[in-house]
């Protein structure tokens, strides 16, 4: 036995265990949806971490919530957006956010199409008209 032997055993071993909490870590994230291209590229998905749905786009958590419903269909506005620009995407999603989706919406008394047209309004972005108006300069106050 060398004498570098022991010394690679021991890297190793704190290796490994500086490795085990991230892995412990990772361990509460659950995807549940993916959206796709047509090369395989991940456009966009949605996990469950710590108890709360967490939607992600373009590589970026965008958001979190407690409605499996609401980034759900955010997801699936997203890929509506993208079929509007003529690319071809798919969206898969988990049996258990479909249930958490379908319950919620079931509790609130709404249908799928219910609860994204009051998404839609929700989403709009419609400024006030007090934004659109450019002051004169000789107003201005400094």
């Amino acid at each position: 036995m060398s004498i570098n032997s022991k010394a690679r055993r021991d890297a190793k071993k704190r290796k490994l265990a500086r490795a085990r909490p991230v892995a412990a870590a990772g361990a509460s994230i659950e995807p549940h949806a993916e959206l796709r291209d047509t090369d395989g590229r991940l456009l966009g998905g949605i996990v469950r971490r710590d108890g709360e749905w967490t939607l992600g786009l373009g590589g970026r958590i965008v958001g979190g919530s407690e409605s499996a419903a609401r980034v759900l269909a955010l997801l699936e506005r997203a890929a509506s957006l993208h079929r509007r620009e003529g690319r071809q995407v798919s969206l898969g999603c988990s049996s258990a956010l479909r249930r958490a989706a379908d319950q919620e919406l079931a509790e609130r008394g709404l249908s799928s199409e219910q609860f994204r047209e009051e998404l839609e309004k929700e989403l709009a972005i419609d400024p006030p008209p007090a934004l659109n108006v450019v002051a004169d300069a000789g107003d201005a106050r400094h």
